[in-house]
């Protein structure tokens, strides 16, 4: 059994978790799900912007990791929905958070990127 990881040991996979965390295509996945269970053609229209591929291959992980279920119901077209676990739903009050602080911040990372870049 694994115990508590350490983000600042290079070996440790607590680091490929907070990359796949981090990933903006999960942070949106998060965020458009907190709302209730979405098909696929939903989540993508939500978020905007995203290749198909892109968000089959981010469900996936999100999937395989236990932050999302894919529950396929036996229709025609097939229709499937993904909602996310407890464990997904977790990430909501942190990622809000985070998007939060990244919304109100916006201006100011603006002004100091166009500073940086002499424009």
């Amino acid at each position: 059994m694994v115990t508590k990881g350490n983000a600042f040991d290079p070996n440790c996979p607590t680091r490929t978790i907070l990359d796949r965390i981090g990933d903006k295509w999960t942070v949106l996945v998060v965020l458009s799900l907190r709302s209730g269970p979405l098909r696929f053609t939903e989540l993508r229209d939500r978020i905007g912007q995203v290749a198909p591929k892109v968000l089959t291959q981010t469900l996936r992980r999100m999937e395989r990791d236990g932050l999302i279920t894919r529950e396929v119901y036996p229709e025609i077209p097939p229709k499937v929905v993904y909602t996310l676990t407890p464990m997904g739903a977790s990430l909501i009050g942190p990622i809000s958070v985070i998007t939060d602080w990244a919304e109100t911040h916006l201006p100011a990372i603006t002004k100091a990127q166009a500073a940086y870049d002499g424009v």
